[in-house]
């Protein structure tokens, strides 16, 4: 009795400071932020409370519906697109060899280096006259094809979507990696005496066993893509018109450069509200019998 309340002292103490932390730069913000959501403020000399009126404007603009549908679309292409790209990896690379130590360093790469410079080097390659895509594309005999990616409303946000796919394939390749070296080798060898070999193998023993894991990086996939930011501002601003405006440079174009604070504090809560409920619906349609 008394080791495992030492056990459990030792942990509050260990997980304290970073609780702390955690809750000083992010839970706090997030209070005062939906706090300042029921005020006009420039962010200088006093605030006034105008009740939800920042709110009803967030819910009545079209802008942020159609940012909403902008991040929608990054989501369903981080999840469809880094999920399976990192799970068909980390089922590829199992073994631990030279190579394949190359390969993990090689996708994982891309979070070494800054989002910005990410997204400055997909800007030079969707480049309408220098851009790597259209040069190969005239070099190839199929110049119809070229086109000004990130200008053009019909492709831009499926274009700005690549980026943020490559950009994040690495972290849950090795959080794949780590769960499938987890799966207890008996499972597997009775497997393997059952006949579940290749396909069965995968869908009987590896799947299941890995199916939390695969839930917490769709969670993971759904709130990362509703705060993307970095890339798509590098690379677009939002533009042109606003086609590639999604809530995070919404919230980022009224709270900074037009000065509403208490709108763009609003904006910022709806994000987390939205994350919540997407979460919440992945979570349910992902929901299964033990």
């Amino acid at each position: 009795m008394q080791s495992r309340l030492k056990l459990r002292g030792l942990l509050v103490m260990t997980l304290l400071p970073a609780l702390l932390l955690y809750s000083f730069f992010v839970i706090i913000p997030i209070f005062r932020s939906s706090y300042y959501g029921f005020f006009e403020w420039s962010g200088m000399g006093d605030a006034t409370f105008i009740g939800f009126q920042n709110y009803i404007e967030v819910v009545q603009s079209p802008i942020f519906w159609r940012a909403f549908k902008n991040n929608l679309i990054i989501v369903g292409a981080s999840v469809l697109g880094q999920v399976p790209i990192a799970l068909g990896l980390a089922l590829l690379l199992r073994k631990s060899n030279m190579f394949q130590r190359f390969v993990r360093s090689a996708v994982f790469l891309p979070m070494v280096i800054s989002t910005v410079v990410v997204g400055l080097i997909w800007g030079y390659i969707f480049d309408l006259e220098l851009g790597v895509i259209n040069t190969v594309l005239r070099n190839i005999g199929l110049e119809s094809w070229t086109r000004a990616w990130l200008a053009d409303p019909d492709v831009n946000m499926y274009a700005v979507s690549i980026p943020i796919i490559w950009n994040y394939i690495g972290p849950y390749l090795i959080i794949f990696i780590a769960t499938i070296q987890n799966i207890p080798g008996e499972i597997e060898e009775a497997a393997l005496l059952d006949g579940a070999i290749g396909w069965k193998k995968l869908i009987y023993i590896i799947l299941p066993n890995m199916w939390g894991t695969i839930k917490v990086v769709i969670i993971l996939c759904i709130s990362g893509s509703l705060k993307a930011f970095d890339q798509v501002f590098v690379m677009t601003g939002g533009g042109p018109a606003q086609s590639t405006e999604i809530l995070a440079t919404y919230m980022y174009n009224n709270t900074f450069l037009v000065y509403r604070y208490g709108f763009g504090s609003a904006i910022s809560t709806m994000i987390i509200i939205l994350s919540l409920i997407l979460i919440a619906i992945s979570q349910i349609l992902m929901k299964r019998k033990d």
